[in-house]
């Protein structure tokens, strides 16, 4: 493939990732404006954010999986084009249902291109070198959009409305559409098979959690509704996990699990995503709701925590190797709970200047363990299962993002006073971080799962095979 080729395929997987990553934080600062306009209280703003999520969680290894059998160039284009279309219709959307269904719509594109772009990459460097650096840069692109949602939407809300943050994903998803029509189509395999049985189960399994999560608050918890949904939630999840283990083409691979290490990182990759996006929702409507700032404000007070989730993910594989897999992936947490416990310093009334450090703390902790996680979790597998291993990881993200945001959104419906709401939030934060650690550290204790050279050099391999997540 020509270089001309390579470099407007990573120019379109680039955009396409950035407005990805963009809008799962983006909409956090437009939810006081959304609210308003539409009517909701803070049971339906949870559902906009998580309607995406829960999709995307759902609907990422299913994604893989069509572009294995339908040809990554053209799941990724369908999935670029149902997003901004999708996209559009949130712009438009006259009531809370519509957004909210056009959210789901807008995850199912992002689990349907997500998949298929580093698969695009690697078909497009075929050079190891040019491949490793191509990558890079893709998810460099990722760790700056993450940084600059909430500044970016506070400014577009501030300037043309609410709406503005889904109208520019339409301009955008059509760049990386032209950009991406005149690449050649790869190769698709027949032979990988749809798990429709374990898809379903997923996705009511992890349909009614949420659900019940979100909605018990509201209706009650002893509820006939609420009751219907507990059962029918732990039945789906005991029928997703029979399907797995007994079934010839799982989407989830539960061997994976028998490794203490990989079962180490999912959890903690799941509970970083669990508390950052947690305090992101409460912290949005903190500082909107309560202090009454506007969404400019709220995008810029956020800024010290999203420019260190840029460079916690730079410095990551540096801090990792200088101080350890197991000392920093345990500090980071520490710095989740000490970033926690800080931000119940901040009130309606407090000056801002109080938020700052726990801020930075807890940014440089979200932007650290992702990476950290992932990479001693791939050297567990097969380098021809990696693309699995790797879907699984960001199924558990997404999954632990759209739990934060429905038991905390939970907690500020519960309760009445939003600021015993947030510290109760908070609190849960620095349980689950010390949690986390302790899992890790336990999960690192083996000498024999240190990360030797031999298995270092196995992982780029991994990160750079044609076997993309």
């Amino acid at each position: 493939m020509t270089h001309p080729t390579a470099r407007r395929v990573l120019a379109a997987t680039s955009i396409s990732y950035t407005v990805v990553l963009l809008d799962a934080s983006i909409v956090n600062v437009a939810l006081k404006a959304i609210g308003h306009t539409l009517d909701s209280n803070v049971t339906g703003l949870q559902w906009v954010v998580n309607a995406y999520t829960l999709t995307f969680a759902s609907l990422l290894l299913t994604g893989g999986t069509l572009g294995d059998r339908f040809g990554s160039r053209n799941v990724y284009l369908a999935g670029l084009a149902v997003f901004a279309s999708a996209s559009a219709l949130c712009g438009c959307a006259p009531n809370l249902a519509a957004l909210t269904l056009a959210r789901a719509l807008q995850g199912v594109g992002s689990a349907m291109l997500v998949p298929c772009s580093l698969a695009l990459i690697n078909h497009a460097h075929p050079d190891p070198a040019r491949r490793a650096a191509a990558v890079s840069l893709w998810m460099g692109c990722g760790g700056v959009a993450m940084a600059a949602g909430p500044p970016i939407g506070g400014l577009l809300i501030h300037l043309l409305g609410w709406r503005s943050i889904f109208f520019v994903n339409v301009p955008i998803g059509l760049a990386g559409l032209w950009l991406t029509l005149s690449v050649e189509r790869d190769a698709a395999s027949k032979r990988r098979h749809f798990d429709w049985s374990g898809q379903a189960a997923a996705i009511v399994a992890l349909g009614t959690l949420i659900a019940v999560l979100i909605e018990g608050a509201v209706l009650g918890w002893t509820s006939p509704v609420i009751l219907a949904g507990i059962v029918v939630c732990a039945l789906a999840w005991m029928a997703f996990i029979l399907i797995e283990a007994r079934g010839r083409n799982p989407m989830l691979p539960l061997q994976f699990f028998r490794s203490p290490l990989f079962c180490g990182s999912t959890f903690v990759s799941m509970a970083s995503a669990f508390v950052f996006y947690g305090m992101l929702f409460t912290f949005s409507l903190f500082y909107q709701q309560v202090r009454g700032d506007s969404p400019l404000d709220a995008g810029l007070a956020f800024l010290p925590m999203t420019v260190m989730v840029a460079l916690g993910g730079l410095s990551s594989s540096r801090l990792v190797k200088r101080f350890g897999e197991r000392r920093s992936m345990c500090a980071a947490f520490g710095l989740y709970a000490a970033g926690a416990l800080g931000m119940t310093l901040s009130t309606a009334h407090s000056p801002y200047w109080t938020a700052i450090a726990p801020m930075l703390a807890i940014g440089l902790a979200s932007g650290f363990i992702s990476p950290a996680a992932t990479s001693p979790a791939l050297g567990t597998v097969e380098k021809s299962r990696a693309g699995v291993a790797a879907a699984v990881l960001n199924s558990a993200r997404q999954s632990g993002a759209a739990l934060g945001v429905a038991i905390f959104g939970t907690f500020i419906s519960a309760l009445h006073a939003f600021q015993a709401a947030m510290n109760v939030a908070l609190g849960v934060v620095a349980a689950v971080s010390a949690v986390a650690a302790a899992i890790w550290w336990t999960t690192r204790r083996s000498p024999r799962q240190g990360t030797s050279s031999a298995q270092s050099r196995h992982v780029k391999d991994i990160l750079f095979s044609d076997n993309p997540p």
